[in-house]
């Protein structure tokens, strides 16, 4: 008897606005920007970066570069890409 083992691809899960939301919460609540660019880059690829890049007006070569394990979104960037995908940044009282 095996077992097979298979990768876990976080995109599978990314397939409603409510699941996008909480994973990118979860990135912002770790106050990791990292984990944030990583978050963004996962949900983007999920919705499809060619038409994530035309809601947001930037070319899809940038966003894969912001995205990319050695890149670092702007905030404009992660704007755009957040109201693409029709969420805003919120600051609230701690």
């Amino acid at each position: 008897m095996s077992t097979e083992i298979t990768n876990f691809d976080i995109e599978e899960y990314l397939d409603t606005p409510e699941m996008v939301l909480e994973y990118i919460n979860a990135a912002i609540e770790e106050n990791d920007q990292d984990l944030l660019r990583i978050a963004l880059g996962d949900v983007a690829k999920a919705q499809g970066m060619t038409e994530i890049a035309k809601k947001a007006h930037v070319s899809r070569q940038n966003l894969y570069k912001a995205f990319s394990d050695n890149g670092n979104p702007t905030l404009e960037t992660i704007n755009k890409v957040l109201g693409a995908l029709g969420l805003k940044l919120k600051v609230e009282q701690a």
